[in-house]
């Protein structure tokens, strides 16, 4: 078994290895696979095929102790699928099937593919400058600086401005500390207007584009809520997040149906995308890696992300640990839904690596 993932803003004291220099990129090891035979659950139905733990020769002696774990960590819902199929699908206090929860970061995802589809129909390029499609002054960084921000960069969390005010989308508060692409630093500000720049260059609001062409096509409910007026929060059941991560695990196909077709944008969504955190895309985070950065940090750590996971898991990770695993090489999707496990970080945390300790033990 694999060291446990400690809490890390402690690593550094404890004598692990970091540093702030970055090599060239690596290869990805997330390849694109096309699942032949996948399942893919009715739209706006509850039908949903299963296959048991045991019919999968796995250890269920085992299922208690993952169970009792997520219990004692405050999850509200839990689900394993297998080629698309229910595994596990459990419930915790008075949280059902039916029960909206919110994505926190894990939605990030969300907004990622959408960019991608917008992109792939000829409403922007992600190599393009921002203020093309939010204006300039869309920041109170010097116009010269401004100019160097694109799209990809607000997709890779690279765009160089003050994330100290997190939330916060209006200009006053976006300001300049370094080049754009120069710095990984964890921003919702930037990210957020992602869903502006989508709503610009369609003509459409960022909830109707979304509906239209992402969510009612696989049969997703759930919503797009602003907690705070400033950062929009996705909202939904777990099974939907659930057929979030099949659509994903099918390289953005459902039953048939090409949701998003550009090859280059999904690979380049689920791989290393810059060489300042090679374990984040897209908006995705990444396992396999040999380094990472976390939110709030501007520390690079030596190791995988994940160490007890499958080295191409890759994943959608909100604040209070909501998780969406996807796992290409196990045609597995795994998510977690509930309030925080203990440790009250943005996005990664200890119960991830805890978690898959559990995981192992049963799936393996």
């Amino acid at each position: 078994m694999k060291a446990s993932f400690i809490p890390l803003i402690f690593l550094c004291l404890m004598g692990i290895s970091c540093s702030s220099d970055s090599d060239d990129l690596e290869t990805p090891n997330n390849e694109l696979q096309d699942f032949t035979n996948l399942y893919f659950p009715p739209p706006q139905s509850p039908e949903w095929e299963t296959v048991s733990a045991s019919q999968l020769g796995w250890n269920t002696e085992n299922e208690e102790d993952l169970r009792s774990f997520l219990d004692e960590k405050n999850t509200k819902a839990f689900i394993i699928t297998k080629g698309g199929r229910i595994v596990v699908e459990w419930y915790f206090d008075e949280h059902t099937q039916n029960t909206s929860w919110y994505w926190a970061s894990a939605g990030k995802t969300l907004t990622a593919f959408t960019t991608g589809i917008a992109q792939e129909e000829g409403f922007l390029d992600i190599d393009n400058k921002s203020s093309d499609y939010l204006g300039e002054g869309w920041t109170s960084t010097p116009l010269e600086k401004e100019n160097l921000i694109t799209v990809w960069h607000q997709l890779t969390m690279t765009s160089g401005m003050n994330a100290l005010q997190f939330d916060c989308v209006t200009p006053d508060c976006l300001t300049f500390v370094a080049d754009a692409g120069t710095r990984w630093a964890y921003h919702n500000g930037p990210y957020t207007l992602l869903q502006s720049v989508v709503s610009n260059t369609t003509g459409m609001e960022w909830s109707a584009y979304f509906n239209e062409k992402l969510r009612d096509k696989i049969g997703m409910d759930g919503f797009w809520l602003s907690t705070n007026n400033l950062n929009n929060v996705y909202f939904s059941t777990a099974r939907s997040m659930t057929r979030f991560g099949v659509l994903n695990l099918n390289s953005g196909v459902w039953d048939g149906e090409v949701i998003l077709g550009d090859d280059d944008f999904k690979m380049d969504m689920i791989n290393t995308s810059q060489n300042l955190n090679r374990s984040y895309g897209y908006l995705w985070w990444l396992n396999g890696k040999d380094s990472y950065r976390a939110p709030g940090l501007q520390t690079e750590f030596s190791g995988e992300l994940i160490p007890n996971a499958p080295a191409d898991t890759f994943a959608g990770l909100g604040r209070d640990d909501q998780k969406l695993y996807v796992i290409p090489s196990m045609e597995l999707v795994i998510v977690r839904m509930g309030e925080d496990a203990g440790e009250d970080l943005l996005g990664p945390s200890s119960f991830d690596n805890e978690l898959w300790q559990y995981l192992n033990a049963y799936i393996n």
